[in-house]
């Protein structure tokens, strides 16, 4: 069975907070380079980063189990949420998640993301930031996070994120507010 990978179900469960992301407000990024679709890109050089499980491909079966996991699905538009508000975000953006650099140079070339789609599969960024994870099939994924950073210190976190294709515009509406 084919999955539209750019849409979202009407039935997906909702992620509760779990307090995971309690702690990260006042944290500084780390001087972490990581390999992106655009090169070796440093995290504390962004403004905006949402970090999210995996995006899927066209043709590929999602996960077992991905649907009915709260906070799984959605990777694809938030993606594309973000990068057609590109331009009004005022700050350099990334999106990263522990998938392949291959997988994320695939991504980023299908979807014309036009910011860093960057890849740590060693969750390095998870493991300086102790940023929230789930387990399913076997991997250990990021939960789906946003860190808004000034002089790379997070001043705000949006978590948990639902739906994900409404992300960006929160993001944009509170750094608009401030």
């Amino acid at each position: 069975m084919s999955v539209d990978v750019y849409s979202l179900p009407p039935d997906l469960p909702v992620p509760e907070d779990d307090g995971a992301a309690d702690h990260l407000v006042g944290l500084e990024l780390p001087d972490l380079e990581l390999e992106s679709s655009a090169g070796i890109v440093n995290v504390r050089n962004f403004g905006v980063i949402y970090v999210y499980p995996r995006s899927g491909r066209p043709g590929v079966p999602l996960l077992p189990g991905w649907d009915e996991t709260p906070g799984a699905r959605g990777c694809t538009p938030q993606s594309c949420a973000f990068r057609d508000a590109y331009a009004d975000f005022g700050v350099p953006v990334a999106g990263l998640s522990a998938q392949s650099l291959d997988d994320q140079l695939e991504f980023a070339e299908r979807n014309r993301m036009p910011y860093p789609v960057v890849s740590d599969p060693e969750r390095r960024l998870g493991a300086a930031l102790r940023l929230p994870t789930f387990e399913i099939a076997g991997l250990t994924l990021y939960k789906r996070i946003t860190l808004v950073a000034e002089n790379a210190r997070i001043v705000k976190v949006f978590y948990p994120v639902f739906p994900p294709d409404a992300n960006a515009g929160e993001v944009l509406t509170w750094m608009r507010a401030r």
